[in-house]
């Protein structure tokens, strides 16, 4: 498969940087043609223009400055997100990746009536979510009903690429994780991928 591998963290030497490496070494192994989208290394700017916004019910979206995020976005058929969850929700550099890529005429397209939208992603078929979380896990599941899981499958995915099947995995206390958590988390990392 075209698997595009998105990495949404600031430092080169994080937790989250040495997960990517590990999804990108077993995607190759595997076979597959992987692309990375490291999105601070690539200095991403989240911010979603003006021209951009004012676009979004125009014929066409400005995609002046995100062109080269879109082909890769339409060209997968499998996307591994890679990123910190930081007070319950993406890093702000990934969540503009989805208001700026993630467009009217790319990912969806705006219903005549006013309506529901209508997914575009049709070649989308499957979306793996790794994250680390600081909190236990019974605080993202119980208290906050986990928010980011909700907000990928439903309102993103839901909307843009309904048949993609999502799986996420969540390593949590993660700056408190041993060495033994982390092996166990990356061998379900290579558990989830096996299926691919």
């Amino acid at each position: 498969m075209k698997c595009l591998l998105v990495l949404a963290h600031p430092l080169h030497d994080s937790l989250a940087a040495s997960l990517a490496q590990h999804v990108h070494d077993l995607l190759k192994a595997g076979g597959h043609e992987v692309v990375l989208e490291d999105l601070y290394k690539n200095a991403f700017d989240p911010a979603l223009s003006a021209s951009e916004r004012a676009s979004y019910y125009a014929p066409a979206y400005d995609d002046t400055h995100v062109a080269a995020e879109i082909q890769r976005l339409r060209h997968a058929d499998a996307i591994v997100l890679v990123f910190p969850t930081w007070w319950f929700g993406f890093p702000a550099i990934l969540k503009g990746w989805f208001d700026r890529v993630w467009a009217p005429g790319v990912a969806y397209d705006h219903a005549a009536d006013g309506g529901a939208i209508k997914a575009r992603l049709s070649g989308l078929r499957r979306m793996l979510v790794v994250t680390t979380l600081g909190s236990p896990s019974w605080v993202d599941r119980w208290v906050m009903r986990r928010p980011v899981r909700r907000i990928l499958k439903t309102a993103i995915l839901g909307a843009c690429a309904a048949q993609c099947r999502m799986q996420m995995l969540s390593l949590y206390q993660s700056e408190r994780v041993t060495a033994k958590q982390v092996t166990r988390f990356r061998q379900g990392i290579a558990r989830a991928l096996a299926s691919w």
